[in-house]
């Protein structure tokens, strides 16, 4: 039987080990080259199987069925002005509060209580803030609703109205009581990019996020003012007649040309 392969340090690689070292940016980054054994790993990934280091002691990789990731259908909505519901007050629901207000969402939030963020949100009237629990009914004029309390019964019972009603619920707990998930997101300017993995790895989805903040940086939010800038002063230097630059006048024309 042949001799261990030994490292230069006299240590006998671990190739389990080595594999673990490998941070996920580093991941990113091969795949991205289209080189090394991240690359290589990633695409057996994506064909339906992933490698497994054996435990008999040979060494030798054995192949298993990769789970099936669920796919969901990514949609930007647009909630300017649309009544929102929030069930709970807890640091999740005010995450959640704070982002449907940058989305100048109009928000209402259920709760005995709340944290200070929401309690100084609702005595500046950016939301409105009714002191119980929920009760059904309380989605009546909602266009969308957040199952935010810290009680997974509650939260099934407000994901059921919501079902009912035919409007979106987004569920913290159990997330599957939902009928649409919040991936996480990376917002710099007026870029936004939703990553989600299926739910499969929330941390893998985090580290990613992260991973792209650092790619983005300044630089493409600023080429993107100076693209946005760009587009206006076309538009601004387009033929002010009325009906000069339409289809329907270039139609007439071409028509008048040809009799």
């Amino acid at each position: 039987m042949p001799a261990a392969r030994k490292t230069p340090s006299g240590a006998r690689p671990n190739r389990r080990r080595d594999v673990a070292r490998i941070s996920a940016r580093k991941q990113f980054r091969a795949r991205a080259a289209g080189t090394g054994r991240v690359d290589k790993w990633l695409s057996r990934t994506e064909s339906g199987l992933r490698p497994f280091q054996g435990t008999d002691g040979g060494g030798d990789e054995r192949v298993i069925p990769a789970p099936i990731f669920l796919m969901h259908y990514p949609l930007f909505l647009n909630l300017a002005g649309q009544p929102v519901v929030v069930v709970g007050a807890g640091n999740v629901a005010t995450r959640k509060v704070r982002t449907l207000l940058s989305a100048q969402a109009q928000v209402t939030v259920i709760s005995p209580d709340a944290t200070a963020t929401i309690r100084q949100l609702a005595r500046t009237k950016r939301l409105r803030w009714i002191h119980g629990e929920y009760r059904r009914g309380d989605l009546a004029s909602a266009c969308l609703a957040i199952a935010a309390t810290d009680d997974p019964a509650v939260n099934r019972a407000i994901c059921t109205e919501a079902r009912r009603r035919k409007i979106l619920v987004n569920c913290i707990a159990p997330p599957s009581a939902g009928n649409f998930i919040v991936p996480s997101q990376v917002r710099r300017g007026g870029i936004s990019l939703a990553i989600s993995t299926g739910g499969a790895s929330p941390a893998f989805a985090k580290r990613l996020r992260l991973d792209l903040e650092c790619f983005l940086g300044d630089r493409y939010p600023e080429l993107l003012r100076t693209m946005r800038a760009a587009r206006l002063r076309g538009r601004s230097l387009a033929p002010k007649t009325a009906g000069a630059g339409s289809s329907k006048a270039m139609t007439r024309r071409a028509k008048k040309r040809a009799s």
